[in-house]
């Protein structure tokens, strides 16, 4: 939240929306009801922003039986409509209902039921600021609503499961947290991340009063199923290794060879951003498992695959197993999934000046995870495939975070599970044609990754498996080659 504050610009419509297919005769006034049941349950849904001239941003919470959710909800009539009139449509109100977001007055969100008659099943779109919903929280509402819903038809009103802990102990508790020895400590850590000179991946730095929202540009590239099969099994499990860490080899491997081939300097470590789910308890107790808001974590991260022969590991060659291997101790060493840098950051005055006089960096990285794709109508109350009508939740004068952003997931599908990347960048920074050429060049990394993984000398075990004793990379990798040997 302090990071969105300091970007400046506009964040009233800086907002998450899905569309959920919903029973017929949905009701108006039965999803007004819903929905402020819904608020009553989760308290961020009843939060209201206000600037303090000395503390910046402040969030309030109302107690329940206050908030606006019992007006967020508005009917559409959709009956008769084709598939494509309902798209327009819907991808009209979406933007409509980002308007009508106020933050300040504590709208925090928006509902539009499209009603397509008494006998068909409707859509209902859900719009909520950023302010109060990540990811995880929308698996927490869906059903939370569709309860809601449900009692409100009798005189027995839902039993919800508990919520754990509330969003604003949590706050508290990293408030507390970034004053801590064991969180300070950690200063040196990222300031060496930050301070060590890295190589732009534009020609010219990022300009927030040119380079906003409205002049964003996006392209979606998709890996067949075929190629996007081993990066979540074989691959993963011949190293070890997580899917983030695969993925962020190729990442950094296609991303120093995309920036070399364009003459912006040839060095094997790469700067970006990478977010976290931000759900880190370490040993505070803490139940977040149903608890609503923003926990999102942002941190810096240099991955540097190290003085290898670049071209080797990007035709699937034995230096493809030694950047897997860095790389993938390079993110094990950051602790509670880099929570602590956000803390010192913004949460700790002596330390937050420090961080912010260090360069940030040029690109962004974001792997969602898994998702399940619709395979035909999609059932009550799940999700339907609408996001790309939906268009973009951010106010046109916010400026852009960085030059290059990529958010990736996963789609399982009929065919099989298909990696999906949406680049984003400002249009007056790059052509469409590079930006192109960085996915693309992304993808053949991932496969140089598994042809590697594909041969009988590929794959073994890096420090960080090995908790029990104290062994380099050589000295493991001279073990396995003689156990190899021995077999």
């Amino acid at each position: 939240m302090h990071w969105l504050r300091e970007r400046g610009g506009p964040v009233e419509a800086f907002s998450q929306s899905l569309v959920v297919r919903v029973p017929a005769g949905l009701g108006e006034q039965r999803l007004a009801t819903a929905l402020r049941a819904l608020a009553d349950q989760h308290d961020m849904l009843r939060a209201i922003l206000s600037a303090d001239p000395d503390s910046g941003w402040r969030l309030r919470i109302d107690p329940p039986g206050g908030g606006t959710a019992s007006d967020w909800a508005r009917r559409v009539d959709t009956a008769g409509r084709t598939d494509d009139t309902l798209r327009a449509l819907i991808t009209a109100e979406a933007a409509a209902a980002r308007s009508r977001l106020d933050p300040w007055s504590g709208v925090m969100g928006q509902a539009v039921w499209f009603d397509a008659g008494p006998n068909q099943p409707g859509r209902l779109l859900l719009t909520l600021h950023h302010l109060v919903v990540d990811g995880v929280s929308w698996r927490i509402l869906l059903p939370d609503l569709e309860a809601a819903w449900q009692a409100s038809t009798g005189d027995t009103a839902p039993r919800p499961a508990p919520a754990g802990t509330s969003f604003r102990s949590w706050a508290r508790h990293l408030a507390a947290e970034a004053a801590r020895p064991a969180r300070t400590a950690e200063l040196d850590l990222w300031t060496s991340r930050l301070a060590a000179p890295a190589l732009p991946v534009t020609d010219r730095p990022l300009d927030p009063a040119r380079d906003t929202a409205a002049t964003a540009r996006s392209l979606t590239l998709t890996l067949p199923a075929a190629a996007t099969e081993p990066l979540l099994t074989t691959v993963p499990a011949t190293f070890h290794a997580k899917v983030d860490d695969v993925l962020l080899t190729a990442f950094a491997l296609a991303v120093a060879d995309w920036r070399a081939r364009r003459g912006l300097g040839d060095a094997p470590a790469v700067l970006l951003d990478l977010e976290g789910h931000g759900r880190e308890p370490g040993d505070s107790g803490a139940d977040l498992s149903r608890t609503v808001g923003w926990f999102t974590s942002l941190y810096p991260v240099r991955l540097d695959v190290g003085p290898l022969d670049r071209r080797d590991a990007l035709s699937g060659g034995p230096a493809a197993g030694q950047a897997v291997k860095r790389v993938k101790e390079q993110l094990r060493a950051l602790p509670d999934g880099g929570l602590g840098h956000g803390l010192l950051r913004h949460l700790n005055a002596e330390t937050a000046p420090l961080l912010a006089a260090l360069p940030t960096p040029d690109l962004g990285f974001n792997y969602l995870g898994r998702f399940q794709e619709p395979d035909g109508p999609a059932a009550e109350w799940t999700v339907t495939p609408d996001a790309e009508s939906l268009g973009e939740g951010t106010d046109p004068g916010l400026p852009m975070a960085h030059g290059i952003e990529v958010n990736a997931l996963t789609l399982d599908g009929p065919g099989g599970p298909r990696l999906t990347a949406t680049w984003t960048w400002p249009r007056h920074l790059l052509e469409e044609d590079s930006v192109r050429d960085l996915g693309q060049s992304w993808f053949r990394a991932l496969e140089a990754l598994t042809a590697h993984a594909e041969r009988p000398d590929a794959g073994g075990h890096t420090p960080s498996d090995l908790s029990l004793v104290s062994l380099n990379q050589a000295q493991i990798d001279r073990l396995e080659a003689m156990w190899k040997v021995a077999r």
